[in-house]
């Protein structure tokens, strides 16, 4: 399955899709059947479903508009795709997809955050300890759970885990984008 792992809100996303097996292990190809592939997100409302071309080598041409991811909001979606034939249905494949919020705009732009959750979580860490270090702060409260200088030790190794998460997205990040990894260090001798 090469369903793509990101999709860019307001973009098109086209992808090949091959033949598959029914249940009696028999390949399944789009001269006999017919591929449609789900998407949903804990959104009510959200969804939409994608039915594939045929193509001769019997698997099947993908392609999601951009009118149809416009509306999509940014976060993990779930896929599902089924074949059908006549009155048989086979579900032969379902996982998670992540959309991308799209940066176009019409007008002025409006605010936008691209940062991970990590990311968001370690500044949040990082205020409420300089809440209580430089300001002398007796209580900080990030959500729902309150912190005072007594937990500035809680908060510390909050933090050094947080940093670590954002060093291995990061370095993710420039993986995906062909740079090689930040982690990795080489050397030569002689």
């Amino acid at each position: 399955m090469t369903i793509p792992a990101e999709i860019v809100a307001g973009s098109t996303s086209v992808w090949i899709e091959p033949a598959a097996t029914d249940p009696a292990g028999d390949p399944a190809t789009s001269a006999t059947w017919t591929l449609q592939i789900a998407f949903r997100t804990n959104t009510a409302g959200e969804g939409a479903t994608v039915t594939g071309s045929a193509r001769s080598d019997g698997g099947w041409d993908v392609a999601l508009s951009a009118a149809t991811t416009t509306s999509w909001d940014a976060g993990t979606w779930y896929w599902q795709r089924r074949i059908t034939s006549g009155s048989d249905v086979v579900i032969t494949g379902s996982g998670t997809t992540t959309v991308l919020a799209s940066l176009a705009f019409t007008g002025d732009p409006t605010a936008f955050d691209g940062r991970s959750q990590a990311e968001k979580d370690l500044e949040a860490v990082q205020a409420a300890i300089r809440a209580i270090v430089s300001k002398g702060a007796k209580q900080y409260s990030i959500g729902s759970r309150s912190y005072t200088a007594t937990d500035l030790g809680q908060l510390m190794q909050r933090e050094a885990q947080l940093k670590a998460i954002v060093a291995r997205e990061r370095a993710a990040e420039k993986v995906a984008q062909g740079l090689g990894n930040p982690m990795s260090m080489f050397v030569r001798f002689g």
